[in-house]
């Protein structure tokens, strides 16, 4: 418990660093590890044919990043897989279901290794708030998900806008990635790492310090953990990996009105 305290606090912090202003809005110093000044982020496509477009626009959208490429290395769209949306170790996992009235529009989640480093994620979209989904409104939060699983945070969160989906504003602008969008991942990217983590199989250095032993935890049983941030519109939860890693969850929550 001591531990997922502690994980909890860095996280606050990095939550702080993340609610910036437009001229930085990285998700603290999330990234993935890389060895190459460009990589290609293998992604599941677990989404159902509501969702289909929506996917490859915003893959395509944020592929125009020069430091940034995706590869659909797999379709697992059965009501099980996207419902339980299992996360993938060196991938994304895209995901849409009936999740339930749980307060939540999108849902993304990332895994960090023992080094600190991103080493799989999952996008969910909540179909239980369909009503809300107007077309630019699925664009935006797609876009948005995806974005934070490479390291992006918000660019406002007080409802104005940048003309970006990283944005929380309902301005029809807001849709996809801008160029600002683009000099961050370049900013987040422009160093290299002494591994990959986002290659499936990949193995981090070794784990040191304590929760270093033990059984990995299952991916399709991810737990919550800590709420460390809540606003208006997000929340930010954190929960310890048994491999001394950590979860870290977003959460862009639904409106008032439902």
């Amino acid at each position: 418990m001591k531990k997922l305290i502690a994980a909890a606090t860095a996280a606050a912090i990095s939550v702080g660093a993340a609610s910036v202003a437009l001229a930085s809005h990285s998700w603290g110093n999330y990234h993935w590890a890389r060895t190459t000044s460009s990589f290609t982020l293998s992604v599941t496509d677990s989404v159902s044919p509501l969702w289909d477009a929506e996917l490859q626009d915003t893959l395509n959208n944020w592929a125009q990043s020069q430091s940034l490429e995706f590869a659909v290395v797999g379709t697992d769209d059965g009501d099980r897989a996207r419902k339980r949306c299992s996360a993938i170790a060196g991938q994304i996992r895209v995901c849409n279901a009936a999740y339930g009235n749980n307060g939540w529009l999108g849902l993304a989640s990332i895994g960090l290794d023992s080094q600190g480093h991103i080493d799989q994620g999952t996008a969910k979209m909540n179909d239980s708030y369909d009503s809300y989904f107007t077309q630019d409104e699925r664009n935006h939060v797609m876009c948005q998900e995806v974005g934070h699983l490479f390291g992006l945070g918000h660019t406002s969160e007080d409802g104005s806008s940048q003309s970006t989906c990283m944005d929380y504003s309902s301005d029809p602008s807001s849709q996809w990635p801008n160029s600002h969008d683009m000099q961050m991942i370049s900013s987040i990217y422009a160093h290299i790492d002494a591994y990959n983590s986002y290659l499936s199989g990949a193995t981090p250095p070794p784990c040191k310090g304590k929760g270093c032993n033990g059984p990995a935890l299952a991916n399709d049983n991810v737990p919550m953990g800590i709420l460390v941030h809540k606003g208006d519109h997000e929340e930010i939860w954190v929960a310890s990996r048994a491999d001394g890693g950590y979860w870290i969850h977003h959460v862009r929550l639904a409106p008032a009105r439902h």
